[in-house]
C-alpha cells in the first residue's frame, strides 16, 4: 500500500521540485566541463568528445529529441591552427536537442562547448601556452551550464509553450564560429522556422558595477516590448549590435533576430587561469532568470521580425 501511494503521488512530488536554474546545478556542470581532466576541451581532442557526450547525456535525461544528422550530433570538420605543428583538420560536432511543443516556430538557445585545449591551437593570451591546460570555465563552461539549465527549465516546467526549442551546444567556436556557421549552412530545422536565437558565451564572471551585457537589442523592432518591465537580482544593459565574435553572429548573418549574453572580459580570458572556482554561479542563476523572463515575454508575441543593425 505504501509503495502504491508513493507511485501515485510521485508525479506531484516532481512537479513540486524547483525547476528554475540553481547555483548548485550550474556549479556541477562547470566543475565537470572545466576540470583539469578535461584538458581544455580542444577541438578534435578526446576530452572535447567527452564534453559532447556529457551534453548528450543531459539532453537524454531531459527527454529532448535528437535533431542532429547523427542522433544528437551534427558532425563537421574544422581546421585547427596549431602553434607548434602544421595546420590540421580535426573532427568536431554540434550537439543538438529538440523540445517539440508542436508549434510552427522554434527558439534556438545556444552556447559553445569547446575551448583552447592544452594551448597548442592558438588564441591563448599566455606568453608560453603550450602544454598548459586552458580550462575555459567562464569561456564557455558557464554558457553550457546555462544552456543545460534552460533546457531543464523549459522541458520540466509543466507548460506546453507556444514555441518549440532547439538547444545547441556548438563545437569549434574558438576556431572562428565554425560549428554555428556549419549549422546555419546545413540546418537540421528550416531557418525560416526559427523565431530568434539566444546565445550565452562567458556568463560566469558577473560584475555588479557593470552588469551583464545583452547584445542584439537592435536586431528586431519587437525587442523593446519584450524587455519592458524585466528586472531581476542582477542588472543588465543592452547593446544594439547583432554581429560579433560568438555564435549568434552566424544567425544574425542569416537575418535571424538574436540576443547575446556576456558578463565581460577579464584578466583570465584565454588564459590557463580561467578556472571553475572563479565562476559566480549564484549570479549566473540570476542571469538565467532574466533570460527566462525575456523568453517568456517573447513567446507572448508572434514571430519576431528581423532588423538589420546599421
Amino acid at each position: 500500500m505504501r509503495l502504491f501511494l508513493v507511485l501515485l503521488f510521485a508525479p506531484l512530488l516532481l512537479v513540486g521540485q524547483p525547476v528554475r536554474p540553481t547555483a548548485d546545478n550550474i556549479a556541477k556542470h562547470v566543475n565537470y566541463l572545466a576540470s583539469d581532466r578535461m584538458k581544455g576541451r580542444g577541438t578534435g581532442s578526446r576530452e572535447n568528445d567527452k564534453a559532447a557526450r556529457y551534453v548528450i547525456k543531459q539532453f537524454k535525461k531531459l527527454k529532448l529529441a535528437p535533431l542532429g544528422t547523427d542522433g544528437y550530433r551534427q558532425p563537421f570538420t574544422a581546421k585547427v591552427r596549431r602553434v607548434v605543428v602544421p595546420d590540421s583538420i580535426r573532427p568536431a560536432n554540434n550537439v543538438i536537442g529538440f523540445l517539440n511543443n508542436d508549434a510552427p516556430y522554434t527558439i534556438v538557445i545556444g552556447a559553445h562547448f569547446d575551448h583552447l585545449g592544452m594551448g597548442n591551437q592558438g588564441s591563448s593570451k599566455d606568453p608560453k601556452p603550450q602544454g598548459q591546460i586552458h580550462n575555459g570555465a567562464d569561456d564557455n563552461a558557464s554558457g553550457v551550464a546555462g544552456l543545460l539549465e534552460l533546457a531543464r527549465y523549459f522541458s520540466r516546467n509543466g507548460v506546453k509553450e507556444p514555441y518549440n526549442f532547439l538547444f545547441i551546444a556548438f563545437g569549434a567556436e574558438e576556431l572562428g564560429l565554425v560549428g554555428s556557421r556549419h549549422f546555419v549552412n546545413n540546418p537540421t530545422l528550416p531557418l525560416n522556422q526559427i523565431n530568434f536565437m539566444l546565445n550565452m558565451d562567458m556568463i560566469g564572471r558577473y560584475n555588479p558595477e557593470r552588469g551583464v551585457g545583452v547584445g542584439g537589442f537592435g536586431t528586431s523592432a519587437e525587442w523593446p516590448e519584450v524587455f519592458k518591465g524585466v528586472q531581476g537580482e542582477v542588472k543588465f544593459f543592452t547593446d544594439r549590435a547583432g554581429s560579433g565574435g560568438s555564435d549568434h553572429g552566424s544567425f544574425y548573418a542569416k537575418q535571424i533576430p538574436v540576443l547575446f549574453f556576456h558578463t565581460g572580459g577579464h584578466d583570465d580570458y584565454h588564459m590557463p587561469t580561467d578556472d571553475p572556482g572563479k565562476v559566480d554561479t549564484r549570479a549566473e542563476a540570476g542571469i538565467l532568470d532574466i533570460e527566462i523572463k525575456l523568453i517568456e515575454n517573447a513567446m507572448k508575441l508572434p514571430k519576431l521580425n528581423f532588423t538589420e543593425v546599421k
